[in-house]
C-alpha cells in the first residue's frame, strides 16, 4: 500500500504565492510518475501538474503554465507544486497523485482558496 501526505493549502490574496507538498511512503519500488490534481466545487476533478520521475520531464495544464512549478525530490518520494500568482479561479482542493508501477494512488486532498 502507497499513502500520500500533502501539506501547505491555505488562503491567500490573489496574486500570492503557495507551495504545496506532497510525500509519498509505503511499499514504493518504482514511481512512474507524481502529479497533482485539482477539484472545485461543482466541478469535476482535473490535471494539473505532473512529472515524470526517471527524467523530470513535466506536463502542465494551460491554465496553470507559466505560474505553476512542478518539481521533486526522488530521495524523499516527494513532490512539489509552487504556485504562483495565484487567481480566484484556482481555488480547488488540490490532490496529489503517484502512479507507482501502473497503480494510481491518491492523497487526501488539501485546499487551496484564494480571495479576491
Amino acid at each position: 500500500q502507497v499513502r500520500l501526505v500533502e501539506s501547505g493549502g491555505g488562503l491567500v490574496q490573489a496574486g500570492g504565492s503557495l507551495r504545496l507538498s506532497c510525500a509519498a511512503s509505503g511499499r514504493i519500488f518504482s514511481v512512474y510518475t507524481m502529479g497533482w490534481s485539482r477539484q472545485a466545487p461543482g466541478k469535476e476533478r482535473e490535471f494539473v501538474a505532473a512529472i515524470n520521475w526517471s527524467d523530470g520531464n513535466t506536463y502542465y495544464a494551460d491554465p496553470v503554465k507559466g505560474r505553476f512549478t512542478i518539481s521533486r525530490d526522488n530521495a524523499q518520494n516527494t513532490v512539489y507544486l509552487q504556485m504562483n500568482s495565484l487567481k480566484p479561479e484556482d481555488t480547488a482542493v488540490y490532490y496529489c497523485n503517484i502512479d507507482e508501477r501502473g497503480s494510481k494512488y491518491w492523497g487526501q486532498g488539501t485546499q487551496v482558496t484564494v480571495s479576491s
